[in-house]
């Protein structure tokens, strides 16, 4: 999740094309050049150890879009294929003020 959020920060795509589960994964994501995300809060985990093959992270993150403040809280599933999390989508999201993207 961590990782996932810093290639948000610098707009590496790719990597989060490859973190993304081949089942839900989108051609492209296409980054939106005016959201600069912030800062995130996990806000809660259920299962991810070495000892699971899936698992969710519900988070917070916090982005300024052409400088104004928002924040995104999404509950995220995760499964583990060949030792890497992969990112499969949203369990839930909230999204407060604007839409980022």
């Amino acid at each position: 999740m961590r990782s996932r959020f810093s290639a948000f920060c610098v707009g590496d795509e790719a990597y989060l094309l490859r973190t993304w589960h081949p089942a839900t994964r989108p051609p492209r994501i296409g980054l939106d050049k005016a959201l600069r995300w912030e800062r995130l809060e996990v806000l809660e985990t259920t299962n991810g150890s070495v000892f699971h093959t899936d698992g969710a992270v519900r988070f917070r993150a916090h982005y300024l879009e052409r400088g104004r403040p928002g924040h995104l809280e999404e509950h995220s599933h995760f499964v583990a294929q060949d030792g890497t999390w992969l990112y499969v989508g949203p369990l839930e999201h909230r999204p407060n003020g604007n839409w980022p993207g």
